[in-house]
């Protein structure tokens, strides 16, 4: 009341921190309290913003109308529906980056945003969403925290997830407080927002009290549930959805043909009696163990993980290079992606190549992955439609974000489980491009795929989604939890167990302890961590209690600073003792044992080795390690963990080979982008209403006579239960009314669509130009039904005798005539 200002209110008890801003939003869970800074800010906005209905959209920077919806749909939940979280789901290609850049700029423009964080999982998509900010808003001051931390007070920060997570507590402000605080950002960009993202780095979108965006590809029915939830979103329903099946019929994106091919050996494998002579012998050379016994055959999984066989790559490049799609009048292969199994598969690659086509210029094929110096300059280069490479042989780093419009072939020499990265990796060729092909316009782009990917999502349409994959250190603490939770049982009350409980609580109290409070994303868990801070609060563990520390304790454990082998060990050896008090299998990690005491017994020069000389031989040389119990692999862990780094690594052991490969099948399809039931409702739907001209419902529509409510109910039980169901129909047409769906296929009769326009041709007094004009309105309407997008008018036919402007000097004219426009649309509606 002194000071003119409402308060917006803080509410904690110690933990939790809510904030109630009681004119715009019900209360919400913060991080923490604002910073005075941020108070000034917030305030700031609320006195400055502005509505956000009807908003002014930059055309130069997103002026495709699908582009423009989007912008729109989210200022709608925003501004009119008091959401603080959207989702965009739109096809890779379409423009997602400058949708955000066009967003953010009418959200600084209305004054709703100051600051802005643009977030993504890889260094490359972060450089060049900066640079596309860079050339959209040249005034907004920009900062790249993964390459410089000077700029951070910019007003719009790009960092990847795990960049953030460190500087949040490392940058200070003059004042030695924290950068950025809760309140730091007014907007968060997420790319390619997806489940796993949110649960690895939840923290972050939890610490900062802003208004979350979040981009995707992934097709809207494809898309996992719980990605709705994190946005608070009905399932299927995202803020706006633009995909590709849309795309390429409006023209903005470019469909695909599949060249499904299968090589012998990556799809059945590799059978040693199938090989000629010689090549069983180099086959025994290679895969014949200490003993002499060799395998009947070799999975196709291991083709190309562990065995690179030259014959199968050589085949796979000859088909690119006879297949694929070419430029300069068939002289140079297209701008092609291979995706690659993994950093050895491609140096393989790479190697065939330079075999096989010796006479091509240095660098006409490239590796482009994680190992790559200066990887962002060759990602440049192969961007450049004048520059090397031709052919980008990428390990992930090439599978999302990266906008090549040159682009004509990909080579999937990979399986994808993923459905979403699959078609992330898909979008890598969408791109239109204008005189690629000698002059011609890019039409379509090649799928070639080596390893059944198109089949195995037909199989299974939803794929295998990757889980987020927890630390070593997340995984070792909740085993010994678990143990400590199991070791509660009557049955396993001995001394000697129980003294091993008390050492594992011990171990994870010191851990919890050891958490260092003043983190941002520690502060977020002190409720459930100042649960556990003493021994006596494991005297009893409830199951629901061991799900509640792992899902926000056991995050947050820091690594202990061993040898990583050792804690692997300890891992390995802490599983079988839980095993063993579960009744649980545990032979395979037994044997894991047995084999690094073998290793181990080959390195008895070293002091530290030779110590445990006797442990070792007994392991050896007795069923030692099925006589022993819980405890005594506890005293197995002690002994050995610290020698398991002298072992060798086994791990990088790979085989080179040259079988001659053979092509079983090489079948061009034709794309499948719309879902097959979708396909036959939408083929349903168009047979019934244009044989059903006739039915009292659907002749009013075509004759542009007004619904009533009794009309509409018809219409839902023709399309929503004869047809199919409402979520089908959902899927298809989206928010489409029923009767506008229904006139859009009937089109209006010629008659009349005449008599609606007479009253205004008879009043209207129109030269002949006019006349002209309406009469292309005419035909428009009797064609599609009704006339929903005005901007049409925009365009030939409308314009060959002048724009709107040059011919309705009187607005009055042209405004009664849209009065009739927008009768005929409304007679599609309930009356």
């Amino acid at each position: 009341q002194k000071f003119g200002k409402r308060p917006i209110i803080f509410l904690t008890n110690g933990y939790e921190t809510r904030l109630w801003d009681d004119r715009h939003y019900p209360e919400r869970l913060v991080s923490g309290f604002y910073s005075k800074r941020d108070l000034e800010q917030y305030f700031g906005i609320l006195k400055d913003r502005k509505g956000l209905k009807g908003v002014q959209i930059n055309d130069a920077i997103s002026g495709r109308y699908y582009q423009k919806e989007a912008i729109q749909a989210v200022c709608d939940a925003i501004g009119e529906r008091n959401r603080r979280k959207a989702l965009l789901v739109m096809a890779t290609g379409s423009g997602k980056t400058r949708t955000v850049i066009s967003l953010a700029d009418v959200l600084i423009r209305h004054g709703w945003v100051k600051n802005l964080l643009f977030l993504a999982d890889r260094n490359a998509l972060v450089t060049q969403a900066k640079r596309a900010f860079h050339n959209e808003l040249p005034n907004l001051s920009l900062c790249d925290l993964t390459n410089s931390k000077e700029d951070a007070n910019a007003r719009a920060v790009f960092s990847t997830y795990q960049t953030m997570m460190n500087c949040i507590d490392a940058m200070r402000n003059e004042e030695g407080g924290r950068l950025f605080t809760p309140g730091h950002f007014d907007l968060i960009v997420v790319d390619e927002a997806h489940r796993s993202i949110y649960n690895k780095y939840k923290d972050i979108f939890t610490y900062f009290d802003a208004l979350l965006v979040g981009l995707t590809a992934t097709p809207k029915d494809e898309m996992d549930k719980n990605t709705y939830e994190i946005f608070e979103l009905e399932v299927g329903v995202p803020t706006y959805g633009y995909e590709l099946d849309q795309a390429v019929k409006d023209g903005f994106l470019i469909d695909f043909k599949s060249v499904e091919t299968s090589l012998k050996f990556l799809t059945k494998g590799i059978t040693y009696d199938e090989l000629s002579p010689e090549e069983k012998e180099e086959y025994e050379k290679t895969f014949a163990d200490q003993d002499g016994n060799i395998p009947e055959s070799i999975d196709s999984s291991a083709l190309n993980q562990w065995i690179f066989n030259e014959d199968t790559i050589k085949k796979t490049l000859h088909i690119l290079m006879e297949h694929g799609q070419k430029v300069d009048f068939g002289s140079k292969i297209g701008k092609t992606i291979i995706f690659a199994k993994n950093h050895l598969h491609a140096e393989k690659i790479l190697k065939v190549w330079n075999k096989e086509y010796p006479d091509y210029p240095q660098h006409y094929a490239r590796v482009i992955d994680n190992y790559t110096n200066y990887a962002q300059s060759l990602i440049d280069d192969f961007a450049d439609k004048k520059k090397l490479p031709q052919i980008a042989i990428s390990v992930d780093m090439l599978d999302t974000g990266i906008d090549v419009p040159e682009i004509l072939n990909l080579v999937f020499f990979k399986r994808v489980m993923s459905r979403a990265k699959f078609w992330q990796m898909i979008g890598r060729g969408t791109r239109t491009c204008e005189g690629l092909i000698d002059g011609q316009n890019k039409e379509i782009f090649y799928i070639f795929d080596l390893c059944g990917n198109f089949e195995f999502f037909r199989l299974h349409s939803k794929g295998c989604e990757a889980s987020t994959v927890p630390t070593l250190q997340e995984r070792t603490f909740n085993t010994k939890v678990e143990m400590v939770y199991k070791l509660q049982e009557l049955s396993l009350q001995t001394a000697e167990l129980q003294e091993y409980r008390k050492e594992l609580v011990a171990s994870l109290v010191a851990q919890i302890k050891a958490l260092p409070r003043d983190n941002f994303a520690v502060k977020q868990h002190l409720r459930v961590i100042d649960k556990y801070q003493s021994e006596a609060d494991f005297t009893v563990l409830e199951f629901k209690q061991t799900q509640e520390i792992a899902e926000h304790v056991a995050p947050l454990v820091l690594p202990l600073g061993d040898d990583p082998t050792a804690s692997r060990f300890d891992q390995l050896v802490y599983q079988i003792e839980l095993a063993m008090l579960t009744g649980k299998n545990f032979k395979r990690a037994q044997n894991d044992i047995r084999g690094k005491a073998e290793e181990l017994a080959k390195l008895g020069t070293i002091p530290d080795v030779a110590a445990q000389k006797d442990l070792i031989e007994e392991i050896l040389e007795s069923n030692y390690l099925d006589r022993i119990g819980v405890t005594g692999y506890e005293e197995l862990r002690i002994k050995l963990r610290d020698l398991i780094k002298f072992i060798p690594d086994g791990l990088k052991v790979h085989y080179d080979t040259n079988f001659m490969d053979d092509l079983l099948a090489m079948e061009w399809r034709e794309s499948e982008l719309d879902n097959d039931d979708l396909v036959q409702y939408k083929k349903k739907v168009n047979y019934y209403i244009l044989q059903n001209q006739k039915l009292p419902v659907i002749a009013k529509l075509k004759s542009n006579m007004p619904l009533t409510e009794s009309d509409v109910k018809e219409l839902e039980t023709i399309l929503w239960h004869d047809l199919g169901t409402k979520e089908q129909y959902s899927s298809q047409y989206g928010a489409t009314p029923l009767g506008e769906l229904v006139r859009s296929i009937v089109g209006l009769d010629h008659r009349a669509a005449n008599e609606a326009f007479s009253g205004f041709l008879n009043n209207a007094g129109l030269d002949s130009r006019q006349m002209y004009f309406v009469r292309q309105i005419v035909n428009y309407i009797v064609k599609n039904g009704l006339m929903k997008d005005l901007s049409v008018l925009q365009e030939s036919p409308f314009t060959d005798q002048g724009s709107i402007s040059e011919l309705f000097d009187d607005v009055t004219v042209f405004m009664n005539l849209r009065t009739v426009i927008d009768g005929i649309n409304q007679n599609a509606m309930v009356a």
